[in-house]
């Protein structure tokens, strides 16, 4: 049995012939043979299964980290342009009563936006984990399933 994938690995180099290699206590048994075939045949799948299992999760997680990195962009937008707008009020601002409401109306926006804005990224994160597990997990179960 000669195993070449058009003579050469996924590196151009030169695969080895194994149709002249013998093990002892096989020989001629095809009934073993057809097991070990099998079984490799078995493996080949897992390990197919299992690397577009990678795939996907690869290219879930790489959408996913971006969602994730434009909402701390856009949040980080949102906070900037918050305290500017703060600071533009502060500094108009006549009296130390004026100051102190002024001060006491932006902690409690700031806490409602961050409180908001928490939510948002801990369901992009949630999303994240689940994306990126269900495909290994997909693949694994089918794996299992076709081993068995």
């Amino acid at each position: 049995m000669k195993v070449t994938l058009n003579g050469t690995n996924v590196f151009g180099m030169p695969l080895p012939d194994f149709s002249k290699i013998t093990l002892p206590g096989l020989g001629g048994n095809e009934q073993v043979l057809a097991r070990a075939r099998e079984g490799f045949e078995k493996i080949k799948a897992v390990s197919e299964g299992m690397t577009e299992a990678l795939r996907e999760t690869y290219s879930s997680n790489a959408r996913s980290a971006t969602d994730y990195g434009l909402k701390v962009i856009e949040i980080s937008n949102a906070n900037t342009a918050s305290a500017l707008d703060f600071f533009a009020h502060l500094f108009g601002s006549r009296s130390a009563t004026d100051v102190l409401a002024l001060s006491a109306a932006q902690a409690r926006k700031a806490f409602d936006a961050a409180s908001e804005q928490n939510k948002e990224l801990w369901a992009l994160t949630q999303k994240l984990a689940t994306e990126t597990g269900e495909p290994i997990r997909k693949h694994f179960t089918r794996a299992l399933h076709q081993a068995g």
